[in-house]
């Protein structure tokens, strides 16, 4: 049963106002929302919508909602209330908060039985509830891991069709990282990479060119690189970024040895060193080439002033004419 006070409001959602209106609810009556990117990261697993006992079960066990716990007690009750819809009252902003409270209630269900909440109207539209969250955890406080964030853009991207660039802008991002997190997110999602605490591993893996061009030309080396980080051989992220990328620099025999498995991750790097891989003016060279060699480079280009892009085109001939008298002396 809802409080008898209710304080009135509106909520800028969507460049439309939102009635709102906020008190006092049983925080049993609450339901926590499956579809947050918080929660959809701990249960995505579930072949369907999971239990609301589950739900919780998880929650309750993660540092941060224990930390809530210590929080809320401290200050005798929220200072945010919860987000929730009404008629079905599914908690869709708060959930690590209602866990919190459903802890404090085992001790004391008097004391912690009601919670502070803003209800929104029971027909709110699914895209709104998305920039609700959006507007608190990326534009925001920002407390959602790069996982969550990653499934909140991958899932405005695909279930409601927002364009990357869309929502950079919503979100003061750049539309390279946009794309980059549905990208990642993608890929765990493809091959079916339930460790979100291996985020970083394909983070690094897709961002770096070198990468790039070796996954263009070898098939199957999303597969190895998957395998060899779900078994522990690529045992850390930094080895990604530090080790993996030499090797797809290096190319040729040593990616091939790799890709089919006749060299291990070790060997490979070992031999990509041996290569030059680790040279310091090639890996300038490198970077240099990527760097120019990226499509956003031309809209990049494209997009400048008149005056300043004269000006970088003088610099790119001026750079033609360098590499074309060095390739000759070099033969």
């Amino acid at each position: 049963m809802a409080s008898a006070t209710w304080t009135e409001g509106t909520l800028t959602l969507c460049n439309k106002e939102v009635p709102v209106r906020t008190g006092l609810l049983p925080q049993a009556d609450l339901r926590f929302y499956p579809d947050n990117p918080r929660i959809y990261s701990i249960v995505s697993a579930e072949e369907k919508e999971p239990h609301q006992g589950v739900i919780e079960a998880r929650l309750v066990e993660m540092d941060h909602v224990k930390q809530l716990v210590q929080s809320i007690r401290a200050n005798g009750g929220l200072t945010d209330p919860l987000i929730v819809r009404d008629g079905d009252f599914v908690v869709l902003e708060g959930n690590s908060r209602l866990a919190a409270y459903r802890l404090l209630a085992r001790g004391d269900p008097i004391k912690w039985g009601q919670v502070k909440c803003t209800l929104l109207p029971r027909d709110i539209r699914e895209d709104m509830v998305f920039a609700l969250l959006g507007e608190y955890h990326i534009i925001g406080k920002k407390d959602w891991a790069p996982y969550e964030q990653a499934g909140y853009l991958y899932r405005r991207n695909k279930v409601h069709g927002l364009e990357p660039a869309r929502m950079a802008d919503e979100m003061g991002l750049s539309r390279r990282m946009v794309t980059h997190l549905i990208q990642v997110y993608s890929f765990m999602l493809e091959h079916k990479e339930e460790d979100i605490n291996r985020w970083s591993y394909y983070e690094e893996y897709l961002k770096h060119n070198s990468v790039k061009k070796a996954r263009q030309t070898n098939p199957k080396l999303d597969e190895v690189v998957v395998g060899k980080i779900k078994s522990g051989e690529i045992a850390r992220a930094v080895d990604v970024r530090d080790k993996f990328t030499k090797i797809a620099a290096a190319g040729g025999k040593v990616l091939a040895a790799f890709v089919s498995g006749d060299r291990d991750f070790e060997e490979s790097y070992d031999r990509a060193i041996a290569r030059g891989a680790d040279n310091t003016l090639y890996k300038r060279l490198n970077k240099f080439r990527s760097q120019v060699a990226e499509p956003e480079m031309a809209e990049d280009l494209l997009g400048m002033s008149d005056d300043h892009r004269r000006k970088c085109v003088f610099e790119l001939k001026k750079i033609k004419q360098a590499v074309d008298s060095l390739l000759a002396k070099l033969g």
